[in-house]
């Protein structure tokens, strides 16, 4: 006798489908618009490594949904200025001292080459803009702004990477002077007489690079280059500083 067996209908597979595309409403910020500002909170030291990114937050501030916020932290952690942890969510990078080292050794690989082109396109305007930049630096420095002194900083750099005209350098210069923003306020002097005088050195150093940019001088000017990344480097300080010895008499109510 022939037995049939009854077999239940498969269920249809679930289909999942993609997120419609994301359509900025008009006055909405862009996703480069939300990416520039995180960058330029970074440089001003306003987001210290460690800093918690809560989606929720960074949607309310800047007016969008978290679906929009997700790509752009990303691409801050595709270039490693966000660091993305399963279960945990996002926060700013925490550099380590092997990272700092190699993101300074990659910008002395690049910057000279960058300060080899912008003498070759430089014009009167781009040099001028370079003497702002650095006006600025001292004049915010001189009144104590230690943060907005160390963005102008960045922007010596990135200006000379601009006017270069190598998208691709530029592009890498970008990544790399985010990366150092967090390396120096990770790594910098603990000293604030020392901090000072070393963002002094800088405006010293960007003041004679700058007069052999303007003389077309294509071999001193990387030089110098070299010299300001490395005494940069040289500052950082990657062991905590040994505590000051207690004093005992306070301690034993002496």
């Amino acid at each position: 006798m022939k037995t049939t067996t009854n077999l239940r209908p498969r269920r249809p597979r679930a289909v999942v489908a993609e997120p419609p595309a994301q359509v900025d409403a008009p006055g909405q910020l862009s996703d480069n618009d939300m990416y520039d500002r995180m960058v330029s909170a970074i440089l001003d030291h306003k987001l210290p490594p460690g800093t918690k990114l809560v989606e929720d937050k960074l949607a309310a501030a800047f007016g969008v949904s978290r679906t929009r916020v997700r790509p752009v932290l990303v691409r801050l952690a595709n270039e490693q200025v966000v660091t993305l942890t399963p279960n945990r969510g996002a926060s700013i990078a925490q550099p380590t001292p092997q990272e700092a080292l190699e993101v300074f050794e990659a910008r002395r690989l690049l910057e000279p080459r960058l300060v080899e082109l912008f003498i070759a396109n430089a014009t009167d305007a781009g040099i001028a803009a370079l003497r702002t930049c650095i006006d600025d630096e001292e004049a915010a420095r001189a009144s104590g702004d230690m943060r907005r002194a160390i963005r102008l900083s960045g922007d010596f750099h990135l200006h000379i990477a601009q006017a270069a005209g190598h998208q691709t350098l530029g592009r890498i210069l970008r990544e790399l002077v985010s990366r150092t923003s967090l390396i120096l306020m990770t790594y910098s002097p603990s000293h604030a007489q020392t901090r000072e005088e070393a963002t002094a050195c800088g405006c010293r150093e960007h003041r004679a690079l700058i007069d052999a940019i303007r003389l077309r001088d294509a071999r001193e000017a990387p030089r110098l280059m070299l010299a300001h990344l490395a005494r940069i480097e040289s500052q950082l300080e990657f062991t905590p500083p040994a505590p000051d010895a207690p004093d005992l008499a306070q301690l034993l109510g002496a």
